[in-house]
């Protein structure tokens, strides 16, 4: 058995012509989609990368395993305490790639950064060959197609093997080199980016919206400067041009990802392993362009972050198939077992979609609770055309507590119809507490790694921010959302907070002294 995991970071299945964008983006996934499965409402259960990674590895929601954000307590997986045992931690036995070396026998082998990138050394439990490409996250495809190519030249041919590749250029900044060029320069931009659209995302608010596209982490403060060294990143979009830069350079990266995973699928085929290798290919999250006003992130727990590519051509079983079943990534352990014939770990949370690759059978959940605590402190709920979202701590963007979504009528998230339907709000309300209870009951824990994150300050990508950033609003004309945003955020202000305080302690003073005058 060969097995070739494709792990490309921030595609979205929205920018793939298999999954019916109107631009050639992906020539090389598409012919893997016609000979395969491909699913359509596959999601990640916890956002972004870190979170997404270490969910699909322990084979458990963030909620369990512990690791939701990227820093503080919640930036970890929680420890086995005093029940771990030598032999027996999740690390040996209980990850996906140690399944699949100690249960499989596969000679597991690795080519990424990310453990590195994210400090989650974890990752790397199970894997016999370890690659790093030595680019933090930030190197483009040329680096990584050569060592993946020297591999396979070595190991092609062998029997039992399982190859996990990291391709990152999708993720922002948009790094395709500029020999590349636009390959889209002359087609026109997908209906959707619209002058409408983006007078209408003008107005809204926080990082990765279309006034501050960029971070200053040194400064604490979102930014619109955009780096000389990645030209195809804009640093806001003010105008229609800006508005293609942004598109043009998400979608020239998948492009680049893809004309690479052609180079590799030519070097298999030439090997004669390309036909019998089992080919999977997926991404730790989307990309949001445009869904909630947020443009080049994946910092939210909507449809546009969390819904991800999964496409498997698994030789010798259906071809051609489009799933439309509800399934997480952590799925995918529990299925490989059903697959090989082997028992599934029963720390996993998964539910095998097995039958679907054999038969074409519909095996989905009836709904999905999605999560998001590195940007903003989000739950989410997937059910039927729906999407019911919570909002705990909004990340300096003004999203309402409560919102709803029809996917089928309005798949990029522009009218939010929580007051028009109550009923549908209740329902997603009712599934997420559902699945709260049983997971917080499953951990045996009291404490949810989401309120981890809350009482630590906020999500780590949104916290100590807003004080620098509330000058560039006053600055540029936004006062009022500021003040909003004050409204929201008032532990952001302690001084401000105690002289109300103070203030409320005097007058209660004088009324009480006027009165015994």
């Amino acid at each position: 058995m060969r097995v070739l995991f494709l792990d490309l970071d921030s595609v979205s299945p929205h920018h793939l012509g298999c999954y019916g964008y109107e631009r050639n983006t992906s020539p090389n996934i598409d012919k893997v989609a016609e000979k395969g499965v491909r699913f359509n409402n596959y999601y990640t259960s916890d956002a972004p990368c870190a979170p997404s990674r270490t969910a699909l590895m322990s084979g458990q929601f963030g909620i369990k395993n512990g690791l939701v954000g990227h820093g503080g307590t919640a930036g970890d997986m929680k420890a086995e305490g005093a029940e771990r045992e030598l032999f027996g931690s999740l690390a040996t036995g209980g990850s996906l790639p140690s399944f699949l070396q100690m249960g499989a026998g596969l000679n597991t082998a690795l080519i990424s950064p990310f453990p590195q990138r994210h400090a989650t050394f974890n990752f790397y439990a199970g894997f016999n060959e370890i690659f790093n490409t030595g680019g933090f996250g930030m190197e483009s495809a040329e680096k990584v197609t050569p060592v993946a190519k020297d591999w396979l030249k070595k190991n092609a041919k062998n029997d039992d093997w399982f190859l996990y590749i990291n391709y990152w250029d999708a993720h922002t900044p948009y790094r395709a080199p500029e020999s590349f060029g636009n390959p889209f320069a002359e087609e026109p931009l997908p209906e959707w980016a619209n002058e409408d659209t983006l007078e209408k995302h003008k107005q809204a608010v926080g990082p990765h919206t279309v006034h501050e596209l960029e971070i200053d982490h040194n400064n604490m403060t979102y930014t619109n400067q955009q780096s000389e060294k990645y030209p195809r990143s804009p640093g806001e979009i003010k105008n229609m041009d800006d508005y293609r830069k942004m598109i043009d350079g998400y979608d020239t990266g998948i492009k680049y990802v893809d004309e690479h995973l052609g180079k590799l699928f030519d070097l298999m085929e030439e090997e004669g392993v390309l036909e019998d290798t089992i080919i999977i290919i997926s991404a730790d999250h989307g990309e949001n362009m445009g869904q909630l006003g947020i443009y080049g992130e994946h910092g939210t727990a909507d449809d546009g972050t969390c819904r991800i590519p999964m496409i498997i051509k698994w030789p010798g079983m259906k071809q051609g198939v489009v799933d439309e079943g509800l399934h997480y990534h952590l799925d995918l352990p529990v299925t490989l077992a059903e697959m090989m014939d082997l028992p599934a770990s029963p720390d996993w949370d998964g539910r095998s979609y097995a039958p679907t690759l054999k038969d074409g059978e519909d095996c989905g959940r009836d709904y999905l609770v999605v999560s998001q605590c590195a940007h903003v402190a989000q739950r989410s709920v997937r059910f039927g055309d729906w999407l019911y979202m919570r909002t705990y701590h909004d990340g300096y963007h003004l999203f309402d507590k409560e919102m709803l979504f029809n996917l089928a009528e309005d798949p990029r998230e522009e009218n939010n119809l929580a007051a028009q339907h109550k009923d549908k709000c209740m329902e997603g309300a009712y599934y997420l507490q559902e699945w709260h209870d049983d997971m917080m009951f499953r951990t045996g824990d009291d404490v949810d790694p989401l309120w981890t994150v809350i009482k630590e300050g906020g999500p780590y990508h949104a916290k100590g921010y807003l004080k620098n950033y509330g000058k560039r609003l006053v600055e540029t004309g936004r006062e009022a959302q500021f003040n909003e945003l004050k409204k929201k955020h008032p532990q952001e202000f302690p001084e401000e907070q105690s002289t109300a305080k103070q203030a409320f302690r005097g007058l209660m003073m004088k009324n009480h002294f006027n009165r015994e005058v």
